[in-house]
């Protein structure tokens, strides 16, 4: 009885195209070897599924078995010359198997002879299938690549959108409850002072579900949708953005804001009061970090912050958690001891910051011409860039990546500018806040929120350091004269 190696190959394309599928080849090849008074001895299949890493490792399979039992094999089944090959290299192999290894090359569907003649045949038609098989190739990046000039994606929208037919054609549209998840996340992220981990747990507590297969949002895929530039209305393409056509879901400015708050990892800080790199482990150097724990009570559950060194774990290292309260017990201490009763006092203290407004406001005037320098020259580069595209100097890829960098620095210019236009004031006011909070009564701190304690504390201190459980704040000028006392013995006249 004859034995035969056989391989059948499919694509989704070919099998609509052309109406075959694996099993009617199988049917064929078992058909023929039975007819030839034979069996396949060894069949293998590469399915549409199957991705090119598979497809080659298959092939070289079969290229390899029948090497090894060439002795006992009388020929190499195939469908159709085009089954057999993608290109002409492949090809090549299996001709060489029928030269040095006395394997004929047999297609059922389309017969030839092991002749001259017969082998030309059998070359042409693979020529033609590695031309149709490059040529598909370059249709396929062709329609791509119109389809990205068209402004519609060329695959699934991102999370938010859902894929739509029309005329005939694939889009997509606004899917409304994962896009209003989309406004959320954003708007938690870039205005109410949100980590990634704090928008976990936000969202699970507003009932937001990712998918119904994983109904919390994963960590991973919140920051993947905040550095997705689909959401204000473009769309990637072989590494590039380009313009879209579906609707944004999210203004500019807020994106800006979101890209500026990522920059700055400002998503890897806790969202506590005393951590964040705003104090440092005495023993070690390592920031201060904060903990939420649940304690189980009779009366039902509790909430406790700590706060503790990052290397709290590593051996040697003092294990020592300090309570948020004892910290808030320490900074009370520190604004009641700043308290000043003299009234002239207190007129020094007003003088002395806007002197050093005035300072920031001369050091403010000289970035933002500098920044107005940088935004006019990138301005002009976009007007030369585009000439350049008009005229065919560049290609198409050169000038989007190019204007998407443009784009990108005059956005984040355009953000510095707002920055600096408001911080002067906004330094300012919090400073003659932290003044008159000083002076006045410890519920004003209890009833901040966290944005204002850290902003309050970071224009207070320098820098802090937590020596066992002790708080050793670096104060800044000149609330370190505060902090040290106004009047000294030794002054003289009794004064500062």
């Amino acid at each position: 009885m004859k034995r035969f190696l056989a391989l059948a190959r499919v694509s989704s394309r070919e099998q609509e195209r052309e109406g075959f599928s694996l099993e009617v080849q199988e049917d064929a090849l078992r058909r023929y070897a039975m007819q030839a008074g034979g069996e396949i001895a060894k069949l293998y299949r590469i399915a549409e599924t199957a991705s090119k890493g598979d497809e080659r490792k298959t092939f070289r399979e079969l290229v390899n078995y029948a090497k090894k039992n060439a002795g006992v094999l009388d020929g190499l089944l195939f469908y159709k010359v085009d089954r057999a090959a993608r290109n002409l290299f492949d090809y090549v192999e299996l001709e060489r198997l029928e030269s040095e290894y006395d394997l004929p090359f047999i297609s059922v569907s389309q017969p030839t002879e092991n002749t001259p003649a017969g082998r030309m045949m059998r070359r042409t038609l693979a020529n033609m299938a590695s031309f149709y098989t490059e040529q598909q190739s370059v249709d396929v990046r062709e329609g791509l690549a119109r389809r990205v000039q068209e402004g519609w994606f060329v695959s699934r929208g991102p999370y938010g959108y859902r894929n739509i037919r029309k005329d005939g054609r694939g889009m997509v549209e606004v899917d409304p409850i994962p896009a209003d998840n989309i406004k959320r996340i954003f708007q938690l992220f870039a205005y109410e002072n949100h980590t990634l981990d704090t928008l976990v747990e936000k969202l699970a507590g507003e009932g937001r579900q990712f998918r119904d297969s994983t109904p919390k949002f994963p960590r991973s895929s919140i920051h993947n949708i905040l550095k997705d530039r689909a959401y204000i209305g473009e769309l990637e393409f072989r590494g590039e953005w380009y313009p879209g056509k579906h609707e944004p879901l999210i203004d500019r400015a807020t994106w800006d804001r979101v890209q500026a708050l990522l920059g700055g990892h400002v998503y890897q800080s806790h969202a506590h009061t005393y951590a964040g790199d705003l104090i440092q482990c005495a023993h070690c150097g390592h920031p201060i970090t904060g903990e939420r724990v649940r304690k189980k009570m009779k009366s039902g559950e509790r909430f406790y912050t700590y706060y503790r060194c990052t290397y709290y774990n590593i051996a040697g290292h003092p294990r020592i958690r300090v309570p948020e309260a004892e910290l808030e017990r320490q900074v009370m201490a520190i604004f009641e001891k700043m308290r000043v009763e003299d009234e002239g006092v207190r007129d020094w203290f007003r003088l002395v910051l806007a002197s050093q407004t005035r300072d920031a406001q001369a050091d403010s005037r000289a970035q933002r011409l500098e920044l107005q320098r940088q935004g006019t020259l990138i301005v002009g580069q976009q007007d030369r860039l585009l000439n350049m595209r008009l005229a065919e100097e560049i290609d198409e890829a050169t000038f989007a990546r190019k204007h998407t960098e443009m784009r990108d620095r005059l956005a984040s210019i355009k953000l510095q500018l707002d920055v600096l236009d408001r911080s002067h004031d906004e330094t300012a006011d919090l400073a003659t806040k932290v003044f008159e909070l000083s002076q006045t009564l410890k519920q004003q701190w209890l009833t901040a929120d966290y944005t204002a304690k850290r902003r309050l504390l970071e224009i207070v201190f320098l820098n802090c350091r937590l020596e066992d459980v002790n708080l050793i704040p670096t104060m800044r000028k000149p609330f370190d004269v505060l902090a040290e006392g106004l009047l000294s013995e030794n002054s003289r006249d009794g004064g500062i």
